[in-house]
């Protein structure tokens, strides 16, 4: 198990960049798959990309929705995780959530073990 905890989030207007931390602890953080999703008011959760253990660039994936904006990194050494976001559109306002998982190529959040709390990211003019 891992615990996991985001932070970066706040208002930026569209076309900004944000980038949002994910502090872990626990002894197996280097092993798992690490993924972001995203959760709008009334709206279930949505994936938004995920990173291999490895955490080399090419070995990530991403949802078509943020595909060519959001780039996704580790540093295992740290224990951190984290989301890049470029071209920020009013669209990507939601709480951001990160988890934990072991099975690379997943999409579904019922396939992750471990969630942090979220961090809020809004994007309004």
């Amino acid at each position: 198990q891992v615990q996991l905890v985001e932070s970066g989030g706040g208002l930026v207007q569209p076309g900004d960049s944000l980038r949002l931390s994910c502090a872990a602890s626990g002894r197996t953080f280097n092993i798992y798959i690490m993924a972001w999703f995203r959760q709008a008011p009334g709206k279930e959760r949505e994936f938004v990309g995920a990173i291999h253990p490895l955490g080399i660039g090419s070995y990530s994936y991403y949802a078509d929705s943020v595909k060519g904006r959001f780039t996704i990194s580790r540093d295992n050494d740290r224990n951190m995780v984290y989301l890049q976001m470029t071209s920020l559109k009013p669209e990507d306002t939601a709480i951001y959530y990160c988890a934990a998982g072991d099975r690379y190529g997943s999409r579904r959040s019922s396939e992750y073990r471990d969630w942090g709390q979220g961090t809020q990211v809004t994007v309004s003019s």
